[in-house]
């Protein structure tokens, strides 16, 4: 267990790791109050290390949540979907344009949030807009018996395991991501996509911050490798979506009421379990406005 000192009074936050990929739990600190410049640097200290942070048994209302948020950069907007998509999308309690519910509860038999039931493949939250989450945070207020588990791939190791050969042969490659609404159907590119967001990075990307190279693609929402034929394409990024899938490079969230996660979008992918369907889930999430990716 390491201790990071912080000066607040007497402050003692302690950071635990909770597997060998990613993810550490941090004891010590309280979401529902402000925090002072000394625990926000050992926040991001821990986190850049282990780029999934987990808070147990917070407290945390709306507003807590949004002003520690906002402790990481700009607050990012909860992105709508193209009219098409919208009744995917769109819940009727979701009356705040920084916060989205994550759950299956129905009022009336409506929707009040989105992306509800189910297990929900490996992908990256907002990886099909110009300017990706830089992160999320996530609060759990109600959860089912049994499942809805957040696993987490640290794609720092999924870009070291990609052979060499391959590494040299995609330097310099974009890849399409397109975001359908889906929980567990890959997007197709095929037809006309231009009613449907979605934008093309790196492969590899430099994160920004730490200067690591990372895989950046997802099994959910990229579909394509610019300039190489469809079937090659497919089988290179079947490749991918294997390696950043390995189970060595995941740790797995198991939630319980009032865990607050939160996790880099820049350098992870993350998936969800299946859990009964006709017990409630709500999770409350917010975000942090990313930037272009460059490789």
């Amino acid at each position: 267990m390491q201790r990071v000192g912080a000066m607040q009074d007497v402050i003692d936050i302690q950071v635990t790791p909770l597997s060998p990929a990613c993810g550490a739990e941090i004891s010590g600190v309280d979401l529902s109050k402000p925090l002072g410049e000394h625990q926000v640097r050992a926040i991001k200290e821990a986190w850049k290390k282990h780029l999934v942070l987990v808070f147990r048994g917070q407290e945390v209302s709306q507003d807590d949540q949004l002003r520690f948020a906002s402790y990481f950069g700009d607050l990012g907007n909860r992105k709508k979907a193209p009219e098409a998509l919208r009744t995917r999308a769109e819940g009727v309690e979701q009356n705040h344009e920084k916060i989205l519910l994550v759950t299956n509860i129905r009022v009336d038999g409506r929707p009040i949030g989105a992306f509800g039931d189910g297990e929900f493949w490996f992908h990256i939250d907002s990886g099909y807009s110009e300017r990706p989450y830089r992160y999320t945070f996530l609060y759990a207020l109600e959860l089912p018996s049994r499942g809805g588990n957040t696993m987490f791939s640290n794609m720092y190791k999924a870009y070291e395991a990609v052979p060499a050969p391959l590494k040299e042969k995609l330097c310099g490659k974009r890849a399409l991501h397109i975001h359908e609404y889906n929980r567990a159907k890959q997007a197709s590119s095929s037809g006309d996509i231009s009613g449907i967001p979605h934008y093309s990075h790196p492969l590899f990307i430099t994160h920004p911050d730490t200067g690591r190279k990372t895989l950046f693609v997802d099994r959910l929402m990229t579909t394509r490798i610019e300039g190489l034929s469809q079937q090659e394409s497919d089988r290179i990024l079947d490749q991918l979506y294997e390696i950043g899938e390995r189970r060595e490079f995941i740790f797995e969230h198991e939630w319980r009421l009032g865990d607050f996660l939160m996790w880099d979008n820049r350098c992870t992918i993350h998936a969800r379990t299946d859990f009964p369907k006709e017990e409630r889930r709500l999770l409350r999430r917010c975000t942090v406005e990313g930037e272009p990716l460059y490789e």
